[in-house]
């Protein structure tokens, strides 16, 4: 057997196996072997130099997307359930470990016996890390959208003109701030391989919340809209042409957040 990669030809020979070990000093740009002749190779023979024949054949590429998949094997086809769809690489199921006992220990989630099952996915953050998702595309098509009305985002930036001095403000634990009623909790259940869960607060991915935020958030921060505050779901943005006002605006902003208690 020859493996090209690592430059290795493995040989059968009587009751062992001979391994040969390629040259890489010529870091792989061009072959080293030499093309010898009939009456070259049968001198060798005649000295007692060992021959052997091999076949060289090339290896093509699978192509994954057309290997069979589950619903493609017979009987395995009738127990989807079984065979979870959502496997995640072992860097993800210790950040699965570490997100599951950090919402469980702020009382965010709870184990669950709920038959709703939403999976979970990762996806990796600019600076490295990675935030748990719930797909709950299933929950969202039979939810019945709240027509809140989120302002258009040109619309907010024509606010800004004239201004020079600017304050972002993330509200760090965003939904989750929001308490989910009781009765609907068992809704917002995901799978994981250490048990089903459900969020006791409102959950991202949910295709209600950015409604249901906004409109606490607007009725928070009404008194200063449009003068000197623009608010976009759980991002507040506190403009001004002043310097000096803009840091009594940001103090006041600050105030109101402390009184209501959405930490930033």
């Amino acid at each position: 057997m020859i493996v090209y990669d690592k430059k290795l030809v493995r040989v059968p020979f009587d009751d062992k196996i001979l391994i040969f070990h390629g040259d890489g000093s010529n870091n792989g740009h061009e072959s080293r072997l030499n093309i010898i002749s009939c009456t070259k190779t049968q001198r060798y023979l005649l000295k007692g130099c060992l021959i052997f024949l091999a076949h060289v054949t090339t290896k093509e590429a699978k192509d994954k997307s057309k290997e069979k998949r589950l619903e493609d094997v017979p009987i395995v086809q009738d127990f989807p359930g079984v065979f979870p769809e959502d496997l995640l690489a072992p860097s993800e199921m210790k950040e699965l470990s570490n997100q599951l006992k950090e919402l469980a220990d702020k009382g965010f989630v709870r184990p669950s016996s709920s038959p709703w099952r939403a999976p979970v996915l990762f996806v990796k953050k600019k600076d490295g890390s990675f935030r748990m998702c719930i797909d709950y595309q299933k929950l969202n098509k039979l939810t019945v959208k709240n027509r809140y009305l989120l302002p258009r985002i040109d619309d907010l930036f024509d606010q800004l003109q004239g201004s020079s001095v600017y304050s972002k403000i993330d509200l760090r634990p965003g939904y989750h701030q929001l308490r989910v009623r009781e009765e609907e909790i068992r809704e917002t259940t995901f799978r994981t391989r250490y048990g089903h869960y459900e969020f006791q607060v409102m959950s991202f991915g949910l295709t209600n919340a950015p409604a249901v935020f906004m409109d606490p958030m607007n009725r928070v921060c009404k008194p200063y809209l449009d003068k000197f505050v623009i608010v976009f779901i759980d991002d507040i943005l506190i403009y001004l042409k002043n310097k000096e006002e803009h840091k009594e605006h940001l103090k006041l902003i600050l105030e109101l957040l402390d009184v209501v208690f959405l930490p930033c």
